[in-house]
């Protein structure tokens, strides 16, 4: 039974004066009448009496505090555990009797000491809160009554808030930590998370404390309820950064043909005209309509289900970008646009097909990605897959690409052309399905690839390894080798322009002309001058009174060039003096222009004939005669003279230079004839040959020619 408090109080102040009473007056006593105790402690010594000899000492029953005591020997004892909460104070009453009878009491008040032993209580430890995704932020979700907790120890309690729930950390907070109210931190989203688990703790000691604390806790469950927050969506659409409250729909496609009516929704890529509410636990009802681009009103579009179909036909070949736009019945500044290509296209009569049904390609193992795929049998030849269409006239249909179905290891270019897409790790055979799509009139063809995957041959690097110090080597003495090259080459190009030059150029301007001209022999000399030469020559003989008796031949100067000819070439070419040549042939080319302007300008040259009847020998140059004693039986003798000065270069050059001076002033000269005069110098001094060139006439009409 508890005591008053006013009572202990007064109590307190009459123990000093009763214990030093009994204390001179009794045979008992105790060493401390108001002790402390510390609640929910027992057994617990409470103080130490003592009791004189002859003298008992006792509890007195009639107060209801002695149950929780009793003396044990000289000890008073806390048997029964008292709470503070329950029992601050507790007043007992020692008897002590003496041997006569006489009875006196002791009065004890023990006081009780409050320990923390008591954890704070929540009046609702579970609560449920149901809040919608647009609760501004900063609104409060739990009252602070409501989440307010107590403690039977009378201490201040410390709060503090957590979440059980991965990433709503931030949403929810406390004012503060002696203040538990809950409020919204940070804007909801249904589609991040749409129900969470908070968990307030109470206690009676700071967080950063080291004495022992006691802890309450509150469980409080978040309910969050979608809003009507966005706009409709278009699908297929795709999730921007894996967010999964923002997706972007991609354009829709479509085709008709040009002067061709459609009844039936029109076909479009990557699927029908079709949006939704993403707030999908709310999924507003949506509306279609077509909003521009609609020119001529071809197209229309259902409201309800948002097919796509034709008005009239189209009789132009220009596309329709159409704009539909998608609201909320309940709200029309919900809404959403998208893009409508509609391509206008001649009819496809014919699908396309691919030639063969299997493809068959081999591939090495181990080949980077990106690898061409070979035709098997053909290592050199990449494998390639095409698609034909008879709406065209080669066949060829350039808007059809390719691609393959059931393979992640290969791809196919718009090409045709088959590449790894993959590291390749183990031979096999795979078998794939491609596809050649028309882009325009979405048409398909499909054919088999059968791809053997074979091993490559190992090639064994060779044991030598050099370092790159020594192909640095290598490079500085290749390019020494190319540098000492070059010089040596500018060497003899300085110096075969220095020794060589003029004799050089005259050899590349003669052989220019040569090809210029079409040969080494001018044609339109050979078909005017010959028949003179024949004349000249039938003419020559009557003067020099040479009578033959064997028909002449038909180009006897063409056959005496031949002579002379061979005979120049069986001569040793150190034999004939290069200067001489050259001059001569330069001569001889002047003389050739000179003579073809000549004959462009329609004028006639007289023939000189350098055949004589009598032998000059003074004359400077060599001449070709006919002896006027003619054997009958042998032909014609022809001798060649070669003048003594042939001997000097000297004068052999200067006879050549005034023979062709002659030739220049004379317009008489033939240059047919003038081919048969042949210079040369001899090389020692010895005395000029003498030639002798003997013409004999067959019956056959053929020659034999002597020197």
């Amino acid at each position: 039974m508890a005591i008053p408090h006013w009572l202990v109080m007064s109590t307190l102040f009459l123990l000093p004066l009763l214990a030093q009473v009994s204390t001179q007056e009794l045979g008992c006593s105790v060493n401390n009448n108001r002790p402390s105790v510390p609640e929910n402690k027992c057994p617990y010594a409470v103080t130490t009496v003592h009791v004189q000899p002859g003298y008992t000492l006792t509890i007195d029953p009639n107060f209801p505090d002695g149950q929780y005591f009793t003396i044990e020997g000289s000890q008073l004892q806390l048997t029964k555990c008292v709470d503070y909460e329950e029992d601050p104070v507790l007043l007992l009453y020692l008897m002590c009797r003496d041997s006569s009878g006489q009875t006196d009491s002791l009065e004890i008040l023990v006081t009780i000491l409050n320990e923390n032993d008591n954890s704070p209580v929540f009046a609702q430890p579970n609560l449920t809160r149901e809040v919608p995704e647009d609760t501004e932020v900063n609104t409060v979700i739990v009252a602070r009554a409501e989440v307010s907790a107590s403690d039977a120890d009378l201490d201040t309690l410390y709060y503090e808030l957590t979440t059980t729930v991965q990433d709503t950390d931030g949403f929810f907070a406390i004012r503060g930590v002696n203040n538990p109210e809950i409020y919204l931190q940070k804007a909801l989203d249904f589609d991040k998370f749409n129900s969470t688990t908070l968990l307030l703790y109470a206690r009676d000691r700071p967080v950063t404390s080291s004495d022992p604390t006691n802890t309450g806790t509150a469980t409080i469950t978040i309910t969050i309820q979608q809003s009507d927050t966005r706009a409709p969506w278009f699908l297929p659409c795709t999730r921007l950064h894996n967010d999964s409250s923002v997706c972007i729909s991609s354009p829709y496609s479509g085709r008709v043909n040009i002067a061709e009516m459609s009844t039936d929704p029109l076909l479009l890529e990557p699927g029908p005209i079709y949006a939704i509410d993403p707030d999908y636990t709310i999924r507003e009802r949506i509306l279609y309509s077509i909003v521009g681009g609609n020119t001529g009103e071809v197209f229309s579009v259902d409201a309800d289900s948002g097919n796509l179909t034709m008005n009239k036909i189209v009789t132009s070949p220009d596309s329709f970008l159409l704009q539909v736009m998608a609201t909320q019945v309940n709200n029309i500044r919900k809404y959403s646009v998208a893009t409508v290509e509609i391509k206008v296209i001649s009819k496809s009569n014919f699908p396309p097909y691919f030639e063969k049904r299997v493809y068959n390609g081999t591939v090495f193992v181990g080949l980077p990605q990106r690898s061409f795929v070979y035709q098997a049998g053909d290592p050199s030849t990449p494998l390639m897959i095409t698609a034909m269409d008879q709406d065209f006239p080669d066949n060829v249909n350039p808007n059809i690409e390719y691609y393959l179905k059931n393979s992640t290891d290969f791809i196919a270019t718009t090409d045709g052309l088959i590449l790894t897409n993959v590291v390749l790790q183990s031979p096999g055979t795979v078998t794939i399905q491609a596809v050649g799509k028309d882009v325009l009139s979405l048409e398909e063809a499909s054919t088999i690839i059968v791809v053997e995957i074979i091993l490559a041959t190992v090639v064994t690097p060779s044991d030598k390894m050099y370092s790159a110090q020594d192909m640095a080597i290598l490079g500085g003495v290749l390019a020494a080798l190319l540098l000492i090259a070059l010089v040596f080459l500018g060497m003899l190009i300085w110096k075969s322009s220095k020794w060589y030059g003029k004799p050089v150029k005259h050899l590349m301007k003669k052989k220019l002309s040569k090809e210029v001209s079409g040969g080494y022999q001018n044609e339109y000399y050979q078909e005017d001058e010959q028949p003179d030469v024949s004349s000249r020559q039938h003419e020559t003989s009557e003067t020099s009174s040479v009578q033959a008796e064997t028909p002449v031949p038909e180009e006897p100067a063409l056959a005496f060039y031949s002579s002379i000819a061979e005979e120049m070439e069986s001569i040793p070419k150190g034999f004939i003096a290069p200067t001489v040549i050259f001059d001569q042939e330069e001569k001889e080319e002047e003389q050739e222009e000179k003579e073809e302007k000549e004959e462009e300008a329609g004028q006639e040259k007289e023939v000189k004939s350098i055949l004589k009847t009598d032998r000059h020998v003074a004359d400077g140059y060599k001449a070709v005669w006919f002896k006027t004693d003619v054997d009958p039986e042998g032909g014609e003798r022809v001798e060649v003279i070669e003048d003594n000065a042939a001997a000097d270069d000297d004068d052999s050059d200067q006879d050549l230079q005034k023979n062709e001076e002659e030739e220049e002033e004379g317009s008489d000269t033939d240059s047919h004839h003038q081919g048969l005069g042949v210079s040369f110098a001899s090389e020692s001094s010895s005395p000029p040959e003498e030639v002798t060139v003997d013409i004999s006439h067959t019956d056959a009409g053929t020659e034999d020619s002597d020197l």
